[in-house]
């Protein structure tokens, strides 16, 4: 299958993602034969910001990686906008739990990169790039490179890279877990903002549950591996949103208290 463009939309009506009767096995080196996902169905409509939590080893990952056509299903489909995925999609932006910088590079070469890479002339890319840098809090740091940096900071640049391509579907991996709480905390508004203001949709996977219900539409919980859906859950909270605010709300800790009685028995598992 053809790339398609990075700006080209997606149709009208159609969900962002569709996963129907998925599921995913692995050989291990000692040839055995490893269940990730079973039955797993999943809908993800466009425009929605959607948390996957779930049990350590539950095929969180996996499940990105099936979004993103790095990994194939061993039964079952998966369809973004409509369409089976074969091979990679540049209108996907991925954000993994380390940083995917480039050591070598200073931070608004980092941002510059991505549109470089997709052909954009380089005094474009370099102007973007700047505006990006601002946009993320980073002014003043463009000449910095990674290793003088916070891991917020990095994971400033990061977010950055990924959004000067204008994803329309974007997936987060733990993107937030390695930082401090307070640093974690400004990074989930930040992240807020820049969806809000940007659009698309997010897919965002987390062992979180205040995380998850502070940022999300809805919230998928999973089973302990081989994972399947086991319940769903509408986040019904005010937008915008502020996540210091969010967890202090009397429907905050109703929702949280309500996923964890459901995660906890799979989390025993």
């Amino acid at each position: 299958m053809a790339l398609e463009s990075a700006t080209q939309r997606p149709p009208a009506g159609v969900p962002a993602i569709e996963i129907q009767g998925v599921s995913r096995r692995f050989v291990s080196p000692q040839g055995k034969v490893v269940p990730a996902l079973r039955d797993f169905n999943l809908t993800v409509r466009q425009g929605e910001f959607c948390a996957i939590v779930g049990p350590t080893g539950c095929g969180k990952s996996t499940t990105l990686g099936l979004i993103t056509g790095l990994g194939r299903p061993s039964s079952g489909t998966v369809r973004v906008w409509g369409r089976p995925v074969e091979g990679i999609d540049p209108r996907i932006g991925f954000v993994f739990q380390t940083d995917a910088v480039f050591p070598w590079r200073n931070v608004l070469d980092n941002v510059t990169a991505g549109p470089i890479y997709r052909g954009e002339e380089r005094k474009k890319a370099h102007a973007r790039a700047m505006d990006w840098v601002r946009r993320v809090g980073l002014a003043g740091f463009e000449h910095h490179y990674p290793h003088q940096l916070s891991g917020g900071m990095r994971k400033r640049v990061a977010l950055a890279q990924t959004f000067i391509n204008e994803p329309q579907l974007l997936l987060m991996d733990e993107p937030f877990s390695a930082l401090d709480v307070q640093t974690r905390a400004v990074m989930q508004d930040e992240l807020l903002t820049l969806w809000g203001s940007h659009g698309g949709c997010v897919v965002f996977v987390t062992h979180d549950i205040d995380e998850a219900i502070a940022l999300a539409d809805r919230v998928i919980v999973l089973t302990a591996g081989p994972a399947t859906v086991k319940a769903v859950y509408e986040i019904d909270l005010p937008r915008p949103r502020k996540v210091a605010d969010a967890r202090y709300l009397p429907r905050f800790v109703e929702l949280s208290h309500r996923i964890w009685d459901d995660l906890r028995s799979e989390v025993r598992i």
